[in-house]
């Protein structure tokens, strides 16, 4: 123990050193990233694939097995999960979340690339993306003009494009709602026909003058010399002047058989910024960035933009900061913070002044070091690592208190200062060095928490390990070196007034209570398990949840129109829900999309792809206001559910990881009609049950679908192949890509051939189709095929290469998911489901099964961690055992706090509960140990156990005060994410401490310790 004396005798060094620790803090804190959440990176990809006019069965055949079967090869595969929609086809494969997320990405893509051959060659996308939060946008913009020209507006948000590109920290720059540019090439039927020229013959004469292959190189003596061929096209007239056949001296050129101009695609994706027609520009940020250094440098690049470049009928519209968020939440958390130090000081005034000073040194010393092994760790700043820092705030004062406490009744046995420095630290080391083991392998196991949630919440645990192993130092070194520096040689024999108040209270409440426990020590520990049963029957009607809303001043509203709506349709749904959200003053701006979702601004919420039945609108409002917010989103909700023609359901951001929907029950199994039937009992359950709202069944209605049903002898007599029949299908309706143009920019615009029509395709358009033989003759695309309508299903979704269907449903406000969900699952019972088919409850469920699995196996770890220091500590399992009887003392204090304020058992909470082990355990080893070492000295075991408990109880008090005082603000701001563990830790310490200082003298006379074996080691 020689070790403790050094920093003591040696100040300088200490001085040097911990000015070093502190000068690196602040370093640290101006150089780590800042952000809303904690950066992350899942092993989970999905594969994208595109085919326009492709019915979900069709896309289910020629890509979606293929693409399952590749995947499900591959080692470590947790679950693979498919959506497949008219055009559109997703395939989700996530790993186990162990596996390197980079490396995977490569398997997955190295896979996919080789696939592509096989898959058909009219896809016009196929790609795989990350799941990470670098996707999500800090920043989303809006270029808004109602006349300007969609050329216009693509020019400028090209331009702004690569003007933020080059912003420093910016990762990307997307454009959003600008109809694909390209080159078209309309070809006039008639003509065709009169000259006998196949479409083909044009696709083919395009496609091989676009070709752009390098030629090689010659060498000439010395040099050598590249050898460039002619290239692809480059404007406009080298398509025209392209030759599509040469006859009797003549030559036909594409520009005579139809006209080559500039055009856009047809628009599948609408963008308006509060109903003004728009473009949206998003900004995503580079990784270890610090958001509002990035946004800075983005809204000076901005105005730069806005003077020089901006024309006039043009405005820019700075819609979505996320930086806003994140300095919201870390200035009130900056508040809570300052209002926790004002609390920690006021109770240790029992300490003195000086005393008191002291102890505070610990809290900046000890936050430096922690933000520095945060930053040098590679974690950020963000709500959770500073709801570790302020739950850290009530502890690390701890050990600093103890040692103060000490060392100041050394002071009033007559102690110098010196000596009572020296000799107070080094008999209690021991037990504060335990005492803190114990906290720190309460958080340790939440590191390693599986799956998404254990990812998102790690910078907590860690913030708080880090936290207080700093302090453990502190308090072991600087803490003492300060006490005999300026401490007074002579204390006053009582202490000061505030402590000779509180010991005065102490002798007259609890030294009685105590007396009365030690005479009837059965009766005690009786009514002490009433009491802790009483409160674990509250379980059931505390409910449990997973992570609970965002809070944030967003919000969005999803629009769904009915299964083959036309994007005219779902327009006007959209801009019946701009009308309504436009009228309340609260709302700053409103992002529409129409034809797929708004671009990714939460890093759970993922976006629905091109589909003309969906749209989105992204609503930004003034400020987020727990009383009034969520009274306005549920008029909002009643104003939107009215519109007949489409569903209009406002959500909000929600914590932890993605999931479909609060309550979303799936049914498995190989028929898409027998799932049908199945679905729709179970969302007429759904329907039925209280507290359900937004209930949808994805197969509820069929959809109808023009089938052309090709007559095969008679196109085999006229020498016509079906896939002729095809591609000539697609040329009428969508265009077919020939070739591309190489702009002088270096942009590649596609060419694509087409026939001629005015607006978009029209079911008589079919009637305009012919197709080509193999002698080139063209013929009416009626003459050889029926076209008639057809039924089909919206959508397939499929889990691990199973078909299925999700019936899903969000909760109403005021109403707790798992109750919800519990009640139509009972109703479900009595549902037969056919064989082969099976009923698996989705949603949080699911989810909170797989992150409170994870918590089960911490709590066991850290439990059982805890019981083994204590074991190596005390050398005997009974002290070991009168330690740990405050953990389910703590536990029920947790379980009424929630009840008491309203809380359900969340993952916060949860974590809270496991945190609050360490917490309170630390605060009973101090009683323990002070008992066990007034033994040793030769006192009798009654009055050792009296005089342990007045000796301790104030600084056992002092700490569990310090503790709540730090985690009151949080409690009391109300905050979804951490206001339960706040309250868990708050009620728990207050049970454990009144409870706990009578139990534990209790259990320690009907189970004392053997100290002889204890006292030999010593």
């Amino acid at each position: 123990m020689k070790i403790l004396e050094f920093p003591i005798r040696n100040y300088q060094f200490t001085v040097i050193l911990f000015a070093m620790l502190a000068a690196l803090g602040l370093s640290s804190w101006s150089a780590i990233p800042r952000g809303e959440d904690p950066p992350l990176d899942f092993p989970t990809y999905t594969v994208v694939a595109v085919l326009p006019g492709a019915s979900p069965k069709d896309l289910e055949r020629l890509v979606i097995r293929e693409v399952e079967e590749r995947l499900d090869a591959l080692e470590k595969v947790d679950r693979i999960t498919s959506l497949v929609k008219d055009g559109v086809a997703t395939v989700v494969v996530e790993f186990e979340e162990t596996e390197d997320p980079e490396k995977r990405y490569e398997e997955v893509l190295r896979e996919m690339n080789a696939l592509r051959p096989e898959l058909p060659a009219e896809l016009v996308r196929f790609s795989v993306e990350k799941a990470t939060t670098l996707n999500v946008a800090i920043a989303q913009l809006a270029l808004v003009s109602e006349d300007a020209p969609y050329s216009e507006l693509d020019r400028l948000s090209e331009a702004l494009e690569d003007r933020l590109s080059a912003v420093a920290g910016v990762r990307t720059v997307d454009r959003w709602g600008v109809p694909e540019r390209r080159v078209e090439v309309t070809l006039d039927l008639g003509r065709l026909a009169r000259l006998e020229v196949p479409p083909s013959q044009v696709l083919q004469a395009i496609g091989s003058e676009s070709a752009d292959l390098p030629a090689g190189t010659v060498e000439a003596g010395a040099r050598s010399f590249n050898v460039r061929g002619s290239g692809s096209y480059e404007t406009l007239e080298q398509i025209r002047s392209t030759v599509v056949r040469s006859a009797d001296g003549q030559l036909l050129t594409v520009g005579d058989l139809g006209e080559v101009t500039w055009g856009y695609a047809d628009s599948t994706y609408q963008a308006r910024h509060n109903g003004t027609r728009a473009v949206f520009v998003t900004v995503t940020q580079q990784d270890g960035q610090n958001i509002a250094a990035v946004r800075d440098r983005i809204w000076d690049a901005l105005d730069a933009f806005e003077q020089g470049y901006l024309p006039d009928g043009v405005r820019l519209e700075r819609g979505f900061d996320q930086s806003a968020n994140v300095s919201h939440r870390l200035s009130r958390l900056g508040e809570d913070f300052l209002i926790a130090i004002g609390l920690v000081l006021v109770t240790l005034l029992p300490l003195g002044l000086r005393a008191a000073g002291i102890v505070m040194i610990a809290i900046p010393l000890s936050l430096a070091m922690g933000v520095s092994l945060l930053y040098f760790t590679g974690f950020t700043i963000n709500q959770l690592s500073i709801v570790g820092a302020v739950i850290a705030l009530g502890l690390l004062v701890d050990d600093s208190i103890v040692v103060v406490e000490n060392i100041t009744r050394f002071l009033r046995e007559g102690r110098t200062r010196t000596e009572a420095a020296i000799e107070a630290t080094r008999q209690i080391a021991v037990a504060v060095i335990g005492s803190t083991a114990t906290l720190v392998f309460a958080f340790v196991p939440l590191l390693f928490l599986p799956g998404g949630a254990g990812m998102y919440i790690r910078s907590l645990p860690l913030a708080v390990v880090y936290t207080v192993v700093a302090s453990l130092l502190v308090s072991l070194t600087i803490i003492p070196w300060l006490a005999s520096r300026v401490l007074r040689q002579s204390e006053p024999e009582g202490g000061n007034r505030v402590l000779q108040l509180f010991e005065r209270v102490i002798h007259r409440t609890y030294a009685p209570v105590l007396e009365r426990a030690l005479r009837r020590p059965g009766l005690a520990l009786g009514a002490t398990a009433v009491f802790v049963v009483a409160v674990l029957a509250l379980i059931p009607a505390v409910g449990f949840s997973l992570f609970p809303k965002a809070e944030t001043p967003q919000f969005y509203v999803n629009v769904t129109s009915a299964n083959g709506a036309s994007l005219e349709a779902t327009e006007q749904a959209a801009r019946f829900a701009e009308g309504v959200l436009l009228e309340r003053p609260e709302i700053r701006s409103v992002f529409t999309s129409v034809g797929r979702d708004n671009p990714t601004v939460y890093y759970n919420i993922f976006p629905r792809r091109e589909n003309p039945a969906v749209g989105q609108l992204f609503v930004v409002m003034d400020e987020y206001s727990p009383g009034r917010t969520p009274a306005l989103l549920d008029s909002l909700r009643t104003r939107l559910a009215a519109y007949p023609g489409a569903r209009l359901e406002l959500r909000e951001f929600e914590n932890g990881p993605p999931i479909d929907a609060p309550i979303a029950l799936r049914v498995q199994g190989p028929s898409l009609d027998t799932l049908r039937t199945i679905a729709a009992e179970v969302e007429q359950v759904l329907t039925a049950t209280p507290g359900t709202q937004y209930v949808n069944n994805p197969l509820r209605l069929q959809r109808t679908d023009l089938r052309v049903e090709v007559d095969r002898e008679k196109a085999g007599l006229l020498g016509i192949p079906t896939v002729e029949v095809d591609r000539m299908l697609r040329l009428g309706l969508e265009g077919l890509q020939a070739g591309v143009l190489r702009e002088p920019s270096g942009d590649a615009r596609p060419v694509v051939v087409r026939l001629d029509r005015e607006h978009r395709a029209q079911p008589t358009d079919l009637d305009r189709i012919h197709v080509a033989s193999l002698a080139g003759l063209l013929t009416p695309l009626r003459q050889i095929a029926d076209v008639r309508f057809e039924a089909d299903v919206p959508e397939i979704q499929r889990v691990d290469r199973e078909r299925s269907v999700t019936v899903t449903s969000f909760v109403r406000t005021g109403f707790v998911t798992d109750r919800v969900t519990r009640g139509a699952l009972e109703q479900l019972e009595s549902l037969a489901l056919p064989a082969g088919y099976r009923l698996v409850a989705a949603g949080e469920i699911e989810s909170r099964e797989e992150s409170f699995g994870g918590v089960g196996s911490a709590i066991i770890v850290a439990t059982f961690a805890i019981l083994a220091i204590l074991v190596l500590e005390f050398g005997t399992f009974r002290s070991t055992l009168i330690v740990a009887s405050v953990i389910p003392l703590g536990a029920v204090g947790g379980i009424l706090a929630l009840f008491l304020v309203g809380q359900t058992l969340s993952f916060t909470a949860t974590i809270g509960f496991v945190a609050l082990i360490g917490i309170e355990i630390k605060t009973s080893i101090l009683l323990v140990d002070l008992t066990n070492q007034l033994r040793r000295e030769g006192m009798d075991l009654e009055e050792a156990i009296r005089r342990a408990g007045e000796i301790r109880f104030l600084p056992i008090l002092l700490t569990a005060m310090t503790a709540i005082g730090g985690l009151l603000p949080l409690a009391l701001q109300g905050q979804g994410l951490y206001a339960p563990l706040a309250w868990v830790i708050i009620g728990g310490l207050i049970t454990s401490t009144l409870l706990g200082r009578v139990l534990t003298p209790v259990l320690y006379k009907l189970l004392p310790p053997a100290l002889d074996v204890a006292a030999q080691r010593a």
